[in-house]
C-alpha cells in the first residue's frame, strides 16, 4: 500500500507541476503570436489551469476507473469551497463584495443542476451527456467574452495572463515548457490514476473514495496555497470568483471530457452521499454571494469543520 501511495502523490507533483509549465508555455506561445490577452485568458489560461483535472477525468474512463474521474470532478468542487474558502477565512474574512460575482454564481447554479441531472436521471455520464456540458462551457466563456469586449466592469472569473507569461518572444524556454507539460500530464495522469484504482483495491473502498479525497485535494492543493497567501496579505477578494470559476470549469468542461471520452457510471453510494454533499456547498456558498456576505473566521471553521466530517462519512461508509 506504500507504494501505491507514494506513485499517487507522485503523479499528483507530476500532474501539477506538467500543468503550471503547459499553462506558462502556451501563455508564452500566444503573447509571442501577438494572441490578445483577453483571449489568452479565456482559454489558454481557463483551460489550461483545469487541465490536470482533464487529463485525469480521460485517463480514468479510458483505463475503466471512472470513479476516480467523477470522483474527483465532486471531490474538487467540495474541497474548493469547503477548504480553499474556508482555511483562508480563519486568517482574514474572504469577500463577497465583487463585482459580477453574482451572474457566475448564477452560471455555477445552473452547471450543478444540469451536472447533477445526469447522475440522477441517468445515472452516467456519456457522449450525448459529455457534449451537452462541454457545450455549456463554450457558451459560458462565450458570454464572458462577448461581455469582456464590450468594455463592461472587469470580471472576477477572468485570470490575468501576465502572472504565467514568461516572454514575449518565441524562444527555447517557451518551447521546453510546451513539451514538459504535454509530456508530463499524461504521465503524470497514468501514474496517478494506476496506483489510485491499485490503491482503492486494496483498501477494499469504491475508486470514487480515492477520487474524492487524495486525488481531490491534491489538485485543489495550489488553489488553496495561493489563497491562503493572499489572506496573509490581506488580499482575499479575489478568492470568491476564482473558486466560482474553478467549480463551473470542472462541471462542465472536465465533466464534459469525461463523459466524451467514455461512459462513466455514478455508484449508488455517491449518489446518496457525495452528491447532495457537493449540492449542499453549493447552495451554501451561492446564499454568501448572492447576499453578499463575507466570510469570516466562524463560517471559515464551520467550513472546514464540514469538510473533515465529510471526510470521516467517507471512511465509516468505506468500513476504514
Amino acid at each position: 500500500m506504500a507504494i501505491q501511495i507514494a506513485f499517487v502523490v507522485l503523479g499528483l507533483a507530476v500532474l501539477l507541476i506538467a500543468g503550471d509549465l503547459l499553462v506558462r508555455g502556451a501563455v508564452g506561445l500566444a503573447s509571442a503570436l501577438k494572441i490578445p490577452a483577453l483571449i489568452v485568458s479565456l482559454t489558454v489560461v481557463a483551460f489550461g489551469t483545469s487541465a490536470p483535472e482533464m487529463f485525469v477525468s480521460v485517463e480514468a474512463v479510458l483505463s475503466g476507473s471512472a470513479g476516480i474521474a467523477l470522483g474527483n470532478i465532486v471531490g474538487s468542487n467540495i474541497a474548493n469551497i469547503l477548504l480553499v474558502l474556508g482555511v483562508p477565512a480563519l486568517i482574514y474574512p474572504i469577500s463577497a463584495h465583487v463585482t459580477g460575482l453574482r451572474r457566475h454564481g448564477v452560471f455555477m447554479l445552473l452547471a450543478t443542476a444540469v451536472f447533477c441531472a445526469f447522475a440522477y436521471r441517468q445515472g452516467q455520464l456519456q457522449l450525448s451527456s459529455g457534449l451537452i456540458l462541454f457545450a455549456g462551457i463554450i457558451l459560458y466563456i462565450t458570454y464572458m467574452w462577448i461581455r469582456a469586449a464590450r468594455g463592461m466592469a472587469d470580471d472576477p472569473v477572468i485570470d490575468d495572463p501576465s502572472e504565467y507569461a514568461e516572454s514575449a518572444r518565441l524562444g527555447p524556454k517557451i518551447l521546453l515548457f510546451l513539451a514538459a507539460g504535454l509530456i508530463g500530464l499524461p504521465a503524470g495522469a497514468h501514474l496517478l490514476v494506476t496506483n489510485a484504482a491499485e490503491l482503492a483495491a486494496v483498501l477494499g473502498v469504491r475508486e470514487a473514495v480515492i477520487g474524492l479525497t487524495v486525488v481531490a485535494f491534491g489538485t485543489s492543493l495550489p488553489e488553496l496555497a495561493t489563497v491562503t497567501a493572499a489572506a496573509f496579505h490581506k488580499k482575499s477578494d479575489v478568492a470568491m470568483g476564482g473558486v466560482v470559476g474553478s467549480n463551473i470549469f470542472n462541471l462542465l468542461a472536465v465533466g464534459g471530457v469525461a463523459g466524451m471520452a467514455g461512459v462513466s457510471r455514478f455508484d449508488p453510494d455517491s449518489l446518496v452521499l457525495d452528491m447532495p454533499v457537493m449540492i449542499a456547498t453549493t447552495i451554501a456558498i451561492s446564499v454568501y454571494i448572492f447576499l453578499r456576505r463575507d466570510i469570516g473566521r466562524v463560517s471559515g471553521a464551520l467550513m472546514f469543520l464540514a469538510y473533515v466530517a465529510f471526510i470521516a462519512a467517507l471512511a465509516i461508509d468505506a468500513g476504514l
